[in-house]
């Protein structure tokens, strides 16, 4: 078992923009309401991002940072955290727009779109914006994608005896693609995981030896919660909403399943 100190939440979702707006939704205080299916958010422009790197910055890559740039509690640094990014699928739409071009004849393809193209240009462009020299790794686990991430971030911080920011995040694709990976919505969630006993957001206790998987406790919100990788994290964020102790249990890869203990 490894404990984490939890020291920064963020989380970006349909109508849950941001983890101070969220919280009351999560743990129960207020309704949660789905946005209405043609209320379009207009695009996130990452604050951390300078100028030249926002403009090439995808959907997803926005995505990601939405959910980063809300964990970043005063006092923390974010120079000095080691990443882990997690995204099932990383950047479908730049994936689609690549093998539409190659199918034309000129086979034309974009610099920036190449640039954006690989798994991990989402932790590239994080170390950029805020110059981390720390380590970064990225991971993929399809639907577990969030639950290795997870494991990824509490062993880094185990090992290094450092402080480590998890960004667990999917955007939607475009069709075709859309059919073979039918997400419901863009989303992301960002934990910072910490040394220690306990965080400004407590602790978090994880064990590989569970059983099951934990749903939300609220139909609207299990619905968003099996939409999309990223937020089967959403059973674990609503007992640290609502400050209350407990056990979610999270699936894994190949069988396994994770518990998470949480101590506010």
């Amino acid at each position: 078992m490894i404990r984490c100190a939890l020291e920064g939440v963020g989380i970006a979702a349909p109508g849950l923009a941001g983890w101070a707006a969220s919280t009351p939704k999560l743990a129960g205080n207020a309704a949660y309401l789905p946005p209405d299916a043609g209320d379009l958010e207009p695009p996130y422009a990452p604050v951390l991002l300078p100028p030249n790197e926002r403009r090439r910055a995808t959907a997803a890559v926005r995505q990601a940072f939405r959910a980063a740039e809300d964990a970043m509690r005063p006092g923390l640094e974010p120079r000095d955290l080691a990443s882990v990014f997690a995204s099932s699928d990383a950047d479908l739409a730049v994936l689609n727009r690549i093998c539409s071009a190659l199918a034309e004849p000129a086979r034309a393809i974009s610099p920036t779109d190449f640039h954006n193209s690989v798994h991990n240009a989402a932790s590239g462009y994080w170390s950029i914006a805020v110059q981390a020299m720390a380590p970064t790794t990225t991971v993929a686990a399809y639907d577990a994608s969030f639950t290795a991430g997870l494991l990824e971030a509490a062993a880094l911080t185990a090992h290094l005896d450092t402080d480590v920011l998890l960004v667990a995040y999917d955007a939607v694709a475009p069709a075709p693609l859309l059919a073979k990976r039918p997400l419901a919505s863009s989303a992301s969630v960002a934990l910072v995981l910490g040394r220690g006993d306990r965080g400004a957001f407590g602790a978090l206790d994880i064990d590989v030896n569970g059983s099951g998987e934990t749903a939300c406790t609220r139909a609207a919100l299990e619905t968003l919660r099996v939409g999309n990788p990223a937020l089967r994290a959403l059973p674990l964020l609503e007992l640290v909403a609502a400050l209350c102790p407990g056990t979610v249990t999270l699936r894994g890869t190949g069988g396994l399943r994770v518990n998470v203990t949480y101590s506010p």
